[in-house]
């Protein structure tokens, strides 16, 4: 497994639409543990393939808490039946380092995908394992969650970003 280089806003390749996988093969696994091994390194709990440079519909994530790890993997995942009941939780995220907002997102969802081994899903989240998955999908639509908040918050945080990084003019 290797640690990829998780990308960050301001980066156009962040706010590209990832495509569909046909398949679930060699590949999109060894890419989902390459994004597993970078998510856990980073202390992050979720992971869209597109933050490591990759426009795929991957997820990856982990909001356990205890040591033994539980990962789930996302392939293609579909939001359904969101709840229209509302729950804000206070997000971040590794491609807008140490920055954070509340954000108010459907309290529960259903999610259709294929896991791991290509095999079709269907789950049920609430709390903040929906929250979670509903801000890894908007990175697959290429929507951050600083898009949720006001122009002059969102251009605040981009400025702070683009100040942190290397050559900012060029992205």
């Amino acid at each position: 497994m290797t640690i990829r280089n998780i990308l960050t806003e301001p980066n156009k390749l962040l706010r590209q639409i990832s495509q569909k996988v046909d398949k679930v093969g060699i590949e999109e696994q060894k890419l989902m543990d390459d994004m597993l091994e970078t998510m856990y390194a980073a202390k992050g709990i979720g992971l869209a393939a597109i933050q490591i440079g990759i426009p795929k519909r991957i997820i990856v994530m982990d909001i356990s808490k205890e040591e033994a790890k539980k990962p789930i993997y996302f392939v293609n995942p579909v939001i359904k039946n969101k709840d229209p009941l509302k729950a804000t939780y206070e997000e971040g995220c590794l491609s807008v380092p140490n920055q954070f907002a509340n954000i108010d997102r459907p309290s529960r969802c259903e999610v259709e995908y294929l896991d791991y081994d290509g095999k079709k899903q269907i789950l049920k989240a609430n709390g903040l394992f929906a929250t979670c998955i509903q801000h890894e999908m908007d990175h697959l639509n290429g929507v951050l969650f600083i898009d949720y908040l006001s122009k002059l918050k969102r251009s605040i945080i981009i400025k702070k970003l683009s100040k942190l990084k290397p050559n900012s003019a060029i992205l």
